[in-house]
C-alpha cells in the first residue's frame, strides 16, 4: 500500500492526528505519535483516555501526518490491545521512532488495521 517514500515518511519523527468519533458523533481529533508496520498503525495511550472510549464504541479511526506539502492519511478498523506482549511491542516500536515513553501501568495500544490510504505524490504504491 505504501511506496518506499511513504514508508520512509511514516518512520521519520513526525507527530500526527488521530481522528475517532466522540460520544456525540462529532469527530474527536488529538495529536499522537504512531508507528506503522505490516499494515497496522499503533498508538500507545492510557486505557481511560477518551480516544480509547471512542474506539470501543465506534471502530472507525484515521491517522494523518503532514509535513509541508508531504502528507499521508491511513484509515481503517481500530481495536484496543491491553495484553502485556502487544503493549510491549507497541512501546518498542514507539521508542524506536520517537523516544522511550514514561512508565504507564494503564497503557494500552490502539491498533488500526489500515484499509485505505491517501497521500501526496510518491507516498502510495
Amino acid at each position: 500500500m505504501l511506496a518506499p517514500d511513504g514508508i520512509a515518511f511514516v518512520t521519520d519523527r513526525h507527530l500526527a492526528s488521530l481522528s475517532t468519533f466522540g460520544p456525540d458523533n462529532r469527530i474527536h481529533v488529538v495529536p499522537v505519535g504512531f508507528t506503522y508496520r505490516d499494515g497496522l498503525v499503533r498508538v500507545i495511550t492510557s486505557g481511560p483516555s477518551q480516544k480509547v472510549a471512542n474506539v470501543r464504541r465506534d471502530v472507525r479511526a484515521t491517522v494523518s501526518q503532514v509535513d509541508g506539502g508531504r502528507w499521508i492519511t491511513l484509515a481503517g478498523t481500530a481495536y484496543i490491545l491491553d495484553d502485556a506482549e502487544s503493549v510491549a511491542l507497541a512501546v518498542e516500536l514507539y521508542a524506536a521512532r520517537y523516544r522511550q515513553p514514561r512508565v504507564n501501568p494503564l497503557r494500552v495500544a490502539i491498533v488500526i488495521d489500515v484499509e485505505t490510504a491517501m497521500g501526496s505524490a510518491g507516498m502510495l504504491s
